[in-house]
This record gives structure tokens, sequence and C-alpha cells, in this order.
């Protein structure tokens, strides 16, 4: 096999149909939307029909949906906002698990004094909820709290949250990144604040993201020029991709069903595959709720990365975690805050399938992994030592 993809939470491949979408604004149709004539101004059409594909998806009102750069610029934009729009409470709490693009956002704002709380996890990554009590409290301007965890596809208990952030006057913000198009969402319920996602993720290009705002919820932008987005997010509209967004939105929400059956049992064959055929592996997370594409193992006494790099060779794609992390020497923050061993963290691979994966390829994997932790044990020192 040329190619097996196994690292769909790091990105996608752009749907055939999202690419033939986006072709024209890429050729004929390049125009600035916000041009009086009408070349230009017949743009603004294709861009209105992707929020309301956007928002069909989400279950949202096409009022509440901006489009953004990527699901970090949403993050921050939701962050940011929260925090200068609540008058008197100046608290943000997260959890320990969160994205990069989080985290390190809470970091930035605790420097520039900004009280940060962040929610401990259990050893299967779920979230402490009395710890949670105690930290939301009056002083909240902001709860954010990840729908799915990208490197173990936990599931968290949002909504529980959310209403624990409105019942404290605070608001309640989700990085859905990659929960978008794999799981059920209705925005028209009122309990999610701000929800950030990224194009990326769900088969559309690199580039584009959205921030949902709820109507009525105060809203400074991050972004500030023109009038673009409602005056909400400034810069002319990177159409094209925008467009592609708008058609895999479509897409993700006609295969959501598909997400949730024909993709859970590939990894579900996956997973179980390896536990059958290797000694000494574990599942990582919380194995009743997370995303149908997710598995994070680890292989003992070994280092993921030389996995990866013999998996690598036959042109197998995984990861040891999240991608904006990659090259660090530490293992991930997110099972370091589960409280794996060092001997698990370290030996840890996330395997995240997509639609367009097959049993052929996962098969192709459970043929070649098994002779490859073989033959890194045998040269490992830990596992020698142990057995």
């Amino acid at each position: 096999m040329e190619t097996v993809y196994f690292d769909n939470n790091a990105t996608t491949a752009v749907a055939p149909e999202v690419f033939e979408a986006m072709t024209p604004f890429l050729t004929r149709l390049y125009g600035n939307p916000s041009s009086i004539h009408t070349f230009g101004g017949q743009v603004m059409a294709h861009i209105d029909q992707a929020r309301e594909r956007l928002a069909a998806l989400l279950g949202a009102q096409t009022s509440e949906i901006i489009f953004t750069s990527c699901g970090t610029e949403s993050d921050n934009a939701a962050l940011r906002s929260a925090l200068l729009t609540s008058k008197g409470r100046n608290k943000l709490v997260v959890s320990q698990v969160e994205h990069p693009a989080i985290l390190n956002v809470a970091k930035d704002l605790e420097r520039n004094g900004t009280l940060v709380e962040r929610i401990p996890v259990d050893a299967n990554g779920r979230l402490d909820m009395e710890r949670a009590r105690e930290m939301i409290d009056e002083q909240t301007a902001l709860v954010s709290v990840m729908w799915a965890n990208n490197e173990t596809g936990n599931i968290q208990p949002v909504r529980e949250l959310a209403e624990l952030a409105h019942s404290k006057g605070a608001l309640f913000h989700t990085d859905a990144v990659q929960a978008v198009g794999k799981v059920p969402m209705n925005m028209s319920e009122g309990w999610v604040d701000f929800l950030s996602l990224s194009g990326h993720k769900l088969h559309a290009p690199k580039g584009v993201g959205a921030l949902y705002v709820r109507r009525g919820v105060r809203f400074h932008p991050f972004v500030i020029g023109g009038h673009q987005e409602d005056s909400r997010r400034a810069g002319t509209e990177n159409v094209a991709s925008v467009v592609g967004l708008g058609m895999a939105a479509e897409l993700a929400a006609q295969n959501i069903d598909n997400e949730n059956t024909q993709v859970s049992k590939l990894r579900d064959r996956l997973e179980q595959g390896i536990l059958n055929a290797i000694p000494e592996v574990r599942v990582n997370g919380d194995r009743e709720h997370r995303l149908p594409n997710t598995t994070n193992i680890s292989f003992e006494f070994i280092e993921g990365e030389s996995i990866l790099n013999l998996l690598d060779q036959y042109g197998i794609c995984a990861s040891s975690g999240s991608a904006c992390t990659t090259g660090s020497l530490e293992p991930s923050h997110v099972l370091r805050a589960m409280g794996l061993p060092y001997t698990a963290a370290h030996g840890a691979i996330r395997f995240s399938l997509s639609r367009y994966n097959t049993i052929e390829e996962v098969d192709f994997v459970l043929e070649k992994l098994p002779p490859i932790i073989a033959r890194l044990r045998e040269i490992s020192p830990y596992w020698n030592q142990k057995n």
C-alpha cells in the first residue's frame, strides 16, 4: 500500500466535492466580495450559502457564525472576548487536558492578571467534576472545556459544565475542533455560548475555521479592521476556503451516521486486533465515551517515536499526540495529567481514522505493527530488564 493515513485528528484529506466547490473561486470568480461591482459582489452569495451549510450542521442561526482562519484564532477570540466583556469577573476555568490553543492562551492571560484554574482529570482522562464545581464561582468569566479530546478522543461532559457555568453567571466555550462532524450538535438548545471549529479536521482545507457566538452574547472582535463578518472579524474573506468549509459541513451532516457506525467499527477492529496480537499494551482514555474514530494505545517499555518511524517505512501514518506539539521530547501533557507511568506515556500512539479508510488498511497495519513492536522490545533495556 502506498499510504495508510491514520492521522486524521492532525488533519484530513480535502474531500473531492470540497475541492470541486472551491475551484471556481481560485480561478474565474476571484472578485472581492465587498466590492460594489457585480463581478465581486456576486461572490458574497456563495459565502452566505457556506454560512447556511455550516449553521445547519451546528443547529445554529446563520447570524451566529463567524468565519475565521482556524480553530486557534477562534479559541483566542472566544477567550479574550469573554474576559473583556465580563465586567467584574476575572477568572478563567479550563481543563488540564485542553489543546495548546487553549492552554497557551490561558498562560498568556494569566501572565497579564487573569486568574486561571485548571480542572484535573482521572486515570481515564475524565474530568473531576467535584473540583470543577469548586472552581466555578461568581468570579468566573468563562469556562472553556473541549468537547472531545484530540489525543484520547474522550468526549467530555460539556453540557453539565455549561449549565454549571451559567448557574454562576459565567459564559461557556467549547473547543469542538475534533467533535464537529463526528458528534451530533444542536446549538439552538442554547447551552453553548461560544464554539470553535477548524475546517481541516472535517475534510475542508487548512486555513479556515469558524466561531459560533450565541445570539445575545456580547462579543469583542479579536481581529479589528474592516466591516467583514458583520464587523466581528476583519479582513478580506478567504472565499475559496470558506466555500470549501461550507461544502465540508454539508458532507459531514450527510455522513455523521456513517462516522458513528462504519468508522467506529474500523477503529474497534484495529484496537482489538492490537490488543489480541501484542502483549503489554493499554488503551488510554474513556472507551465508553469517546469519538468514533480515535484510539490511543500505549506500547509499554518502548519509545513512541521509534514506532512511528518504523510504521512510516511502510507508509503508515499515525502520531504520538497533538501535531501542534510534535518535536517535544516530553510525554503528552494529556497522558501526564492522566497519571500514566513514564513507560506507558512515552510509548503512546494515536490512531485516528476517517470515512475514507478501509478494512484492508486496518488489516495492513495489524500485519505490520506486531513485528515492529517485537523488534523494538528486543533492543529496549526497559523491556529486557522487566523480562
